[in-house]
């Protein structure tokens, strides 16, 4: 493939764009139910530590090197390894990432789609007045019915590929310019809302009073895997959107604000969430059904209560919404690299996508007791060997790549610093990112 035609029109663009590749149901359902499993305001302080020393580093590695290349991941990576003298076989990286960003897409597309049910059942006021047992009865319910799932997961994989097959200046650009200033509208809204709740000063004290007691190995290794899981780094995503940004745009101070307005989402939506769990003396370590459980039930208590859960699924939807586009993007990028157009392109991978998609709808009803490969069912085996397998394993091959294999002069160039800073970035990949990437690979092995 040719150098790159297409790019962000702004500065502004390309940040909103990152932003919406890493703001998803990382920050917005994983963030508060792990915070709240592993004690609070100390795994937050670490969280927000191997954000600087792991996930931005990696991060700023992915984008300079797509940045570098101006080509689809695939063509980058074989064309900045073969200046080097190199194995060609770098590129399949490319490949590797794609791979696991479609992994992630057909079982995310499903997730999101459970948002869509719960938004239309909140605005039409179905969890008033009903109990804990009520709400996950009828979840469990909207999960063991596959019509109503493939139904939810074939709107929301539509309203994604369509926006991808637009291109990036007309589909991308435009919608995270629309949807991401939103997205912290209606974070700030419930944020507000939350400080006129009897669980806000509890809720702070729990999040920003660390308790360092509760600190364990395994409290650290959630810190660090979830630091790097909610950057969106090691799959090739990044890298495609390195491809298309402005020449003049200053790729440190850009990784800096994406990975501020990250991290401020997670808080945010922290602050809300358990702002409502406090109100209710719920316990904030819920799990994973914190979201689509335990809140439903808090907010159903609370004055305007309908009104503010309504907010707070449209909220996830947009979400997952954007993040979803940008993990598209690299797909479809690297099929235009094989030499197809856009168009057909998001639709053999939206198509692709929705038929894997399937057997993680019926994971929970029709293919329930079929379990293939280490006891998991296929929504167990996509939603947890790719994010804590594949995507620290990409990872830790980009910064490797990044910052062993590429020649220095490319890569300070592609970078945009100057040669003091640059020591001190390669020297952070080199021996602390990518020994805490290791690190994180290794856990989610074993």
């Amino acid at each position: 493939m040719s150098e790159t035609l297409e790019r962000w029109t702004t500065r502004r663009a390309f940040i909103l764009a990152v932003t919406g590749a890493a703001v998803g149901l990382g920050n917005i359902w994983r963030f508060p139910y792990i915070t709240g499993e592993n004690g609070g305001a100390a795994f937050l302080l670490l969280y927000i530590a191997f954000v600087l020393l792991l996930g931005l580093p990696v991060m700023m590695a992915e984008i300079m090197v797509g940045r570098a290349g101006r080509r689809s991941p695939v063509a980058s990576l074989g064309h900045l390894a073969a200046e080097v003298g190199a194995s060609r076989h770098w590129r399949l990286l490319g490949l590797f990432g794609a791979f696991t960003v479609f992994c992630i897409l057909s079982f995310y597309s499903v997730v999101s789609g459970w948002s869509i049910e719960f938004l239309v059942t909140s605005i039409n006021g179905g969890f008033v007045g009903a109990s804990a047992a009520e709400i996950g009865a009828g979840f469990d319910a909207f999960l063991a019915d596959p019509g109503r799932m493939t139904f939810n997961h074939t709107l929301f994989l539509a309203m994604t590929m369509l926006v991808v097959a637009a291109g990036v200046a007309k589909g991308l650009e435009r919608l995270n310019n629309l949807l991401m200033p939103l997205l912290y509208l209606l974070l700030l809204l419930l944020a507000g809302y939350a400080a006129t709740t009897e669980g806000f000063g509890p809720a702070l004290a729990w999040l920003f009073m660390p308790d360092f007691s509760a600190v364990t190995p395994l409290v650290v290794m959630h810190a660090m895997g979830h630091a790097f899981f909610t950057l969106a780094v090691g799959a090739c995503a990044l890298m495609a959107y390195g491809a298309y940004m402005p020449d003049r745009q200053s790729l440190p101070r850009a990784a800096g604000a994406v990975a501020v307005l990250d991290v401020s989402v997670a808080l945010l939506a922290g602050i809300a969430i358990f702002s409502v769990v406090f109100a209710q003396g719920m316990d904030p370590g819920e799990g994973p059904g914190l979201m689509f459980v335990t809140l439903p039930v808090a907010f159903a208590q609370l004055p305007w209560g309908a009104l503010w859960l309504s907010v707070f699924f449209l909220l996830l939807l947009l979400a997952t919404w954007t993040s979803s586009i940008n993990l598209a993007e690299p797909m479809v990028a690297t099929l235009q690299g094989l030499g197809l157009a856009r168009g057909p392109a998001a639709a053999l991978v939206g198509l692709a996508v929705w038929l894997v998609g399937l057997l993680s709808v019926l994971s929970f009803s029709t293919l329930a007791e079929w379990r293939p490969l280490f006891g998991m069912n296929a929504f167990e085996l996509v939603s947890t060997i790719p994010p804590e397998i594949f995507l620290p394993l990409g990872g830790l091959l980009i910064a490797i790549f990044a910052a062993w294999v590429m020649s220095e002069e490319a890569a300070r160039r592609a970078l945009g610093v100057t040669p003091g800073a640059f020591a001190v970035w390669r020297g952070l990949v080199r021996w602390v990112a990518i020994p805490l990437t290791l690190v994180v690979l290794v856990a989610g092995l074993f």
